[in-house]
C-alpha cells in the first residue's frame, strides 16, 4: 500500500473565474499533471459550480506538498484565486 498522509488543497475562487482562467489554463494543467506523475496529486477539480472554488487532493508526508503546488499555481499567481488552505485528510475507507 501506499506511503503518506492525505491532504486537501481548497481554493476559493474569483467571480468569473472559468472565464479569466483561459490565459492561465495550460500552465495550470501541466503543473497538475506533473504533481498527478509524480504521484503526489490524485485527484483535482472545480466543484460543479466553479464560483464555489475547487478541490485537490494529495497524497505526501507533509502539507508542504500541497502548500507549494498553490504557491506555484498560476491561479494563485494572477488572483484567481482568493484564499487558498490545506487541510490534512484522515482517511476511514479508501478504494
Amino acid at each position: 500500500m501506499d506511503s503518506g498522509n492525505h491532504y486537501i488543497l481548497f481554493y476559493t475562487t474569483i467571480e468569473n473565474y472559468v472565464e479569466k482562467r483561459t490565459p492561465f489554463r495550460e500552465e495550470h494543467l501541466r503543473l497538475a499533471d506533473d504533481a498527478r506523475q509524480r504521484g503526489d496529486l490524485l485527484m483535482a477539480g472545480a466543484l460543479e459550480n466553479p464560483a464555489d472554488g475547487a478541490i485537490l487532493v494529495f497524497r505526501a508526508q507533509s502539507p508542504e506538498v500541497a502548500e507549494d503546488f498553490a504557491k506555484n499555481d498560476p491561479y494563485v499567481k494572477n488572483g484567481l484565486i482568493t484564499k487558498w488552505f490545506v487541510r490534512k485528510w484522515n482517511v476511514v475507507v479508501r478504494e
